[in-house]
């Protein structure tokens, strides 16, 4: 079964985007292992939100979303979008069963590329196997936060740590879902 893999920047104060939605705190001088997780997955899950940022980003980049990036399948998970971009699959109905299903296909792992209603919705269903954070050295002190309430406690593996010099640690662990509160 494919590994659904939370792969995204963190501040140290937990939050994924500044109160305004700016993440302009995240450091862009280096790849920081982006490059070896692209060889890793094949597949992005994308909430509503953070599909519309990445297409901005990506129509004033000259289409590129992510330096680097691969072609991936992409999946994104909303109720109010009617369509997407061509060879994306709108997740609209039953998305956490469709989820399921796409996880149990052939191919390499899916990087849960955001946002934060999406990750709380596939944690809860334990449906998140692995994250990778690259918890930068800043403190917003307002914002989104990565986590929203959880129904169980979950225990972590550390499987990887690596510190840069610029401050940033990279961060993967293994989820056990079987655990309770």
């Amino acid at each position: 079964m494919r590994k659904l893999i939370l792969g995204l920047a963190i501040t140290l104060d937990g939050y994924i985007e500044g109160p305004n939605g700016e993440y302009d705190w995240c450091f862009t001088d280096q790849d920081y292992g982006l490059n070896e997780f692209f060889t890793l997955v094949d597949a992005i899950f994308i909430g509503r939100k953070s599909y519309e940022i990445a297409q901005q980003h990506a129509e004033n980049n000259n289409g590129e979303t992510i330096p680097g990036m691969p072609v991936m399948k992409e999946y994104v998970f909303s109720k109010s979008l009617k369509t997407v971009k061509q060879g994306a699959v709108l997740m609209s109905d039953n998305s956490i069963t469709q989820a399921r299903k796409i996880k149990e296909q052939s191919g390499k792992d899916i990087w849960l590329y955001g946002g934060a209603e999406l990750t709380d919705a596939l944690m809860k269903e334990g449906l998140v196997d692995e994250l990778w954070l690259s918890v930068h050295p800043i403190l917003l002190g307002d914002g989104k936060t990565l986590f929203g309430k959880q129904n169980i406690r979950r225990k972590l593996t550390l499987l990887q740590s690596k510190t840069y010099e610029t401050g940033l640690v990279s961060l993967r662990y293994s989820i056990n879902n079987e655990s309770s509160l």
